[in-house]
This record gives C-alpha cells, sequence and structure tokens, in this order.
C-alpha cells in the first residue's frame, strides 16, 4: 500500500516541546511515506531523540498534531497505541530487561505471544529475526541480555522491533541503531532496511555517521535547536553541506595530526615478549594506539586487562601509570544515573579537590564548568541530572571525566558511541593535545574512519591481534581482511 497521493503514513505538524526551562522543539514539521527511508539529523541536543519518542508515543507534544494512516491521534497517543498502529522504535538507551532472555523480552513486547508452547514460538519468532538481519550473529537467545555484550544487545532489541504477531509492521524508528556495531553487523542492518522497505515498511533513520545517511536513506531532514532546517533528497546532498546545515564546525587542527607529534620511548603499556607471539601490545607516552575488528573479539578484554593490571605489576601485562577508562555502555557502565553533570564529571578527581580531608565545592564547580564549556556539553547549567542530557552529551561528561583525571594512560571504549560530527573533530583535538602532553591512549572503536587519529592499529580476530598496523600503511582493506583472520594471529 504505497502512499503515492500524496497523504503519508506519518505527519507530524508543529510539534512542540519543553522540559521546565529548555525547548526541546520549536514547531517541528516531519513527514513520512510508507517503503521511505527518512533520516533525521542534527548535532547533539538538537532534538531528534525528543521527536522520535513522541512519534512513538513516549512523551505527550506540549503543541501540535499527529497523522497516522490519515487519522489524528494525539488524544490518548501511547507506545501502546502506537504499535498497534505498526509503529516501533528503536531507542538509543535500550528498553531491554537484562534479567530476561531474548526470547523473553520478544514476548513482554508481543502480548499475543500467550498461551502454552509461548516460549517456543518467541525464541522462534526473535530467533527468526536475528538471523534475517543479523546472520551469523552468534547470539543465545537463552541467555539473559544484560550478559550479553552491547552490541549484541543492540542486535536483539533491533531485531524484536521488527517481529510481527498481531499487529504489522509499518513503521520502524532506529535511533543511532549502529553507534554499537561493529561496520559488518551495521552493514547487514542497512542491507535489511531496503528489504523492509520493498515490503513498504517506513523507516526513521537517526545516525551520527554521514555517509551512511547519504549511502541509504531516501530523504533526509536536518535539525538545530528544536528544529528542522534544512531538508532535501539524500542523493542531492553531500557532507559538508549536511555539516554545513547542522552549524559551524570547527576545524581540526591538523598540526597534532598522527605522526607529527614527537612519541616518548617510556613505555606505559607492555605484554612480555613470548617466542609464540612476534607482536606484542605496546604503547608509549604521547602514542594513540587504536583497536579494530569485529565487535566482541577481544577488544573489550584487553582495555578491562589493562585497568585491571594498573598498580599490580605481578600480572601479564605491565602497566606504568595512572589509568581513565571511557565505557561505551554509558548506561551499565559509565554514569552515576541519581547524580548530577557535574558531580559525574569530578569524581574521577576528588582527591586532588580536597584540603585536608575537606571538598571544596567552588573548586569542584569550576573544574566541572570548564570541561562543560570544553566539550560544549549542552545542557543549561551543571546542576542538572545527567540523565536529562541527550544520549550523546553524557557520553560528553564521561569522556571529560577521563580527561579531567590527568590519568598517564586512557582507555577508550568505543568512547564516542552516538556523539555528533562536530564534536567528534572537538575530541580528536583534545585526544591530540594530550597525547602531544605526553597522555597514552589505548583507542577501541567500531568506526573504522576513527582509526587515522591513531599512530598504530592492532586488529583484532577471535581474541588474537592479526595484525599490527603503522598510522602510515593503514588501509580499509587492510583492517578488513585482518578482522577476518588474515594476519599474523598474535596472542594476546
Amino acid at each position: 500500500m504505497t502512499d503515492e497521493a500524496g497523504e503519508a503514513f506519518v505527519r507530524l505538524s508543529g510539534i512542540c516541546k519543553s522540559f521546565g526551562a529548555i525547548r526541546a522543539l520549536a514547531g517541528v514539521d516531519l513527514t513520512i511515506r510508507s517503503g521511505r527511508m527518512v533520516s533525521v539529523v542534527g548535532h547533539n541536543g538538537a532534538g531528534k531523540s525528543t521527536l522520535m519518542q513522541i512519534l512513538a508515543g513516549a512523551l505527550a507534544p506540549d503543541a501540535g498534531e499527529i497523522r497516522v494512516a490519515g487519522h489524528a491521534v494525539v488524544h490518548g497517543y501511547s507506545v501502546r497505541r502506537a504499535s498497534a498502529l505498526g509503529i516501533r522504535c528503536v531507542f538509543q538507551e535500550l528498553s531491554l530487561c537484562p534479567n530476561l532472555s531474548a526470547a523473553e523480552n520478544t514476548r513482554v513486547f508481543h502480548p499475543a505471544l500467550a498461551g502454552p508452547g509461548w516460549r517456543r514460538r518467541a525464541r522462534q519468532l526473535i530467533g527468526n529475526a536475528l538471523h534475517a538481519i543479523f546472520p551469523g550473529h552468534g547470539i543465545d537467545v537463552h541467555r539473559p541480555v544484560g550478559e550479553l555484550p552491547i552490541g549484541q544487545r543492540q542486535m536483539v532489541e533491533t531485531a524484536r522491533a521488527f517481529t510481527e504477531t498481531d499487529h504489522p509492521v509499518r513503521l520502524v524508528i532506529l535511533d543511532e541503531p549502529t553507534a554499537s556495531l561493529d561496520a559488518t553487523a551495521a552493514e547487514q542492518l542497512l542491507r535489511y532496511t531496503g528489504e523492509a522497505r520493498a515490503r513498504d515498511v517506513a523507516v526513521v533513520f537517526i545516525s551520527h555517521r554521514l555517509p551512511e545517511i547519504l549511502g541509504h536513506a531516501d530523504e533526509v531532514f536536518v535539525m538545530r535547536d528544536g528544529q528542522v532546517v534544512g531538508s532535501g533528497a539524500a542523493d542531492a546532498l553531500t557532507e559538508a553541506q549536511l555539516v554545513e546545515m547542522m552549524g559551524v564546525v570547527r576545524s581540526v587542527d591538523l598540526t597534532h595530526a598522527p605522526g607529527s607529534r614527537g612519541v616518548r620511548e617510556q613505555i606505559r603499556v607492555e605484554q612480555p615478549a613470548r617466542a609464540d607471539t612476534p607482536l606484542r601490545v605496546q604503547l608509549r607516552a604521547g602514542e594513540v594506539v587504536g583497536l579494530a575488528g569485529l565487535a566482541d573479539h577481544g577488544q573489550r578484554e584487553l582495555l578491562q586487562a589493562v585497568f585491571d593490571a594498573a598498580g599490580h605489576p605481578a600480572t601479564t601485562l605491565r602497566v606504568n601509570g595512572s589509568v581513565a577508562y571511557v565505557s561505551g555502555d554509558r548506561r551499565t557502565e559509565g554514569i552515576f544515573p541519581l547524580w548530577s553533570v557535574g558531580h559525574n564529571t569530578t569524581i574521577s578527581r576528588l582527591r586532588a579537590l580536597a584540603r585536608l580531608g575537606f571538598l571544596n565545592p567552588a573548586r569542584e564547580a569550576a573544574l566541572a564548568e570548564d570541561w562543560r564549556t570544553r566539550l560544549a556539553i549542552h545542557t543549561p547549567n551543571i546542576d542538572r541530572p545527567i540523565t536529562s542530557l541527550s544520549g550523546g552529551n553524557q557520553q560528553k561528561v564521561l569522556v571529560a571525566r577521563a580527561f579531567a583525571a590527568e590519568a598517564d594512560i586512557i582507555l577508550f571504549d568505543d568512547p564516542l558511541r552516538g556523539v555528533d560530527i562536530a564534536t567528534k573533530r572537538e575530541l580528536y583535538q583534545h585526544v591530540h593535545r594530550a597525547a602531544e602532553a605526553g597522555c597514552a591512549f589505548l583507542w577501541y572503536t567500531t568506526e573504522n574512519t576513527e582509526l587515522v587519529n591513531c599512530d598504530r592499529v592492532y586488529v583484532f580476530y577471535r581474541g588474537t591481534i592479526t595484525d599490527e598496523i603503522a598510522h602510515a600503511d593503514l588501509t580499509e582493506d587492510r583492517i578488513i581482511g585482518a578482522s577476518f583472520g588474515a594476519g599474523h594471529n598474535v596472542a594476546v
């Protein structure tokens, strides 16, 4: 049932939403047609996720109209009503119940899965969806999802959104769905969205990865400060045009690029040499070393081993210096949800901020405010709850916490997940400046494009390092080849 005559499946008109003094949306119009992918882009805090929560029925607008299949639905609109109309949402902050398995989470999502044999039917439903979207996913649907890596949790929630029982799927909202996925899984999902659109399913795709948007979306809407400031057909736009519409982007200081700074001889992290390992993990002061490869192939385990080894010389890894850790799984490993933005930022520096055992509130506030300004964290003040921030801004706070710690070594576990392109460029500058001052970085990322910031890159496959690539020799083909086992097979 393609919408050819002009009536869209979803039409949002004049949508407004405020949270106290914060105006999140200021009269947004958005049209979504069946069988089309609409992408919504903008900096963190632009209003994208708030708009999607309203469309999914999780929030009520203060003003405006929502029409679905030609009918106004504002009054009494809810998540249950949206689901009955065929609207599903994969939120940036995943909504799975961590103590339940993938199959049990599917039962929660589908009340129709009731009566004898519901477990078998739920396992089959989510299993088929996972196999269709992410072939070779390797997920145990019987295991509690809280025990799964964040990438696999993302796959489960995404697959669940495409499952059907009593109501057909008409529209799926994907809010940063590839942020936790490696390149292979991200490409599998984007390929599947094409198959879904061929069945007349509409897709709303939110991402900070502009090449994904321009390569797969039909239409693009650009948001800034709670408003749509531009739109157009994806095939008629360029990355430069999208960046310009989103707002002024600070340029990267190329004087701090890899190769232009002097790496110190002081070794910060080292794996003792072994006869069966021609290469070994090594990180020097002032060096940025990347960790690449498919997700969950040993990169996080190395980061956690380095963190655990700090201050413990009798381990298989030698770590010389203090360590700060930035998790990409901010919800379960990063933020203190009951604390303010300021306290989440300064927790790493409390000892340095104290005198004679007493904390100096003025110095603590000044430090938090300094990093709020440096990283352009979108919040009216540092006293607001961190959970009031967008996901990308919460991630900025975690990065600010690590920089504020003034550690010798910073461990990055996919730290820029869900962060906008302007902030990424600014953070790259902070990394290069800190490295110039002698800080060492061990940086795992699911975005191969970020590896250009590294002096060297280790590529992982099934818990081993298959290649060590110098910055000058870094290519996409070499990374991909090593990600599937082609290389030196170095045990870690």
